[in-house]
């Protein structure tokens, strides 16, 4: 259980917010195929948003994985996933044959916003480089 309590934390962190990572990377090497998609559901300032969801994702991410500022991290990560889950994912507005998918991304990111809230409350754990420095 030791094992468990020590490195649960860094493989826990790693495995929530490996997603966003992933997805922000493929941001920025498909940019004009996001771009387009995000001008499919009518998002206005499309370099400006499309940017800052890199910048979140990618940044937020690995302030999780790393437990640097862990909980800033999880943050950035919620004030991404809230907005975009929102337009999105909302499945209460598609046609029936989406509405399914959708809905079960929309459940996906409300539970990655459970993790995330739990990585601000609890911390990034032992294993962490907030455990290193003292902080939290």
């Amino acid at each position: 259980m030791q094992a468990v309590e020590k490195f649960g934390p860094v493989v826990g962190r790693t495995l929530l917010v490996i997603v966003f990572l992933l997805s922000g990377v493929n941001k920025v090497f498909n940019w004009d195929g996001t771009a387009g998609y995000m001008a499919s559901v009518g998002m206005p300032m499309i370099p400006l948003f499309l940017a800052g969801a890199i910048v979140l994702e990618i940044g937020g991410s690995l302030s999780v994985i790393l437990g640097f500022k862990a909980r800033w991290g999880a943050l950035a990560l919620i004030v991404f996933t809230i907005p975009t889950t929102l337009i999105f994912h909302a499945y209460w507005s598609v046609d029936p044959a989406q509405m399914q998918l959708q809905m079960i991304m929309f459940m996906k990111n409300l539970g990655l916003t459970g993790g995330l809230l739990m990585v601000m409350a609890f911390g990034a754990g032992p294993v962490s480089l907030d455990a290193k420095s003292g902080g939290r």
